[in-house]
């Protein structure tokens, strides 16, 4: 007996890219889309592909998709975010795995990335894998702030069709995430007991972007791989000066307020 599926799709105002990532499951048992106060047109777009749509309020990420996982109608579960889309090789390969009765518990997928609308094939992104497909009662997101991966406690697989993952657009979208996401990562941080000395305000900055841009070769991805590997870095930089406001401010100490930021 075919194993049916539930695809999960978290989004907030994701008109420009939720119908193409839709159309790529329309084959799946159910689309599952929960969203997070949107204001555009994307539950408009989503209900042209579903009657599956529920609100529930962001906190982060790993939240959200758990909230979300055990809602899901069918005992395997696929989470897809917006900006992503399955290949046809993909879908079928996932729809043949179920036919056949799956062996693992998890399932492991690569992803091919675009930034700024080019093909990352270097900067290690092109050993990009995420675990997206899972039986429904087994697999939970770490608790972290962001960049949380699925727990799976039993036996793991890998597929060979592949997502394509549509990353940043445009410098508008990418600062907006930026800030959100750096904050998230210096929260992450500080639950870990991680101070923000030299190494890194400065060393863990300069590593990623040498690790990146010459270690993984992401020179070989010209402008882009230049621009994408000194965000990165940059990333890293500002992620560690929030955590060292961020303790300054738990100190007590004047002069210095914490931030909250927000879906």
């Amino acid at each position: 007996m075919t194993a049916r599926l539930s695809v999960v799709v978290p989004c907030r105002n994701e008109e420009a890219n939720l119908e193409a990532c839709l159309e790529t499951v329309r084959w799946a048992d159910e689309i599952y889309l929960v969203d997070s106060g949107s204001t555009d047109r994307s539950l408009e777009i989503a209900r042209r592909f579903t009657d599956r749509v529920e609100s529930h309020p962001y906190i982060n990420s790993a939240t959200q998709k758990n909230w979300a996982i055990p809602r899901a109608s069918h005992p395997w579960v696929m989470i897809l975010d917006c900006d992503e889309r399955v290949t046809p090789a993909l879908g079928e390969e996932i729809r043949a795995l179920l036919a056949a009765g799956p062996d693992c518990d998890g399932y492991r997928i690569r992803r091919d990335n675009w930034f700024f609308g080019k093909r990352i094939r270097r900067c290690g992104w092109d050993g990009d894998t995420v675990l997206r497909l899972f039986r429904r009662d087994v697999g939970r997101y770490e608790d972290k702030h962001v960049h949380a991966d699925v727990l799976v406690p039993g036996r793991i697989g890998a597929l060979r069709g592949r997502l394509e993952h549509h990353t940043y657009r445009s410098f508008d979208q990418y600062l907006e995430k930026f800030h959100r996401y750096t904050t998230w990562g210096a929260l992450d941080l500080r639950d870990r007991g991680v101070q923000a000395g030299v190494s890194g305000l400065v060393f863990r900055p300069l590593f990623r972007f040498l690790r990146m841009y010459i270690l993984r070769r992401g020179f070989l991805d010209g402008r882009a791989g230049l621009v994408l590997c000194g965000l990165a870095a940059c990333n890293v930089f500002v992620k560690y000066a929030k955590l060292w406001a961020l303790r300054r401010a738990e100190a007590g100490e004047p002069g210095v307020e914490t931030g909250q930021t927000q879906w």
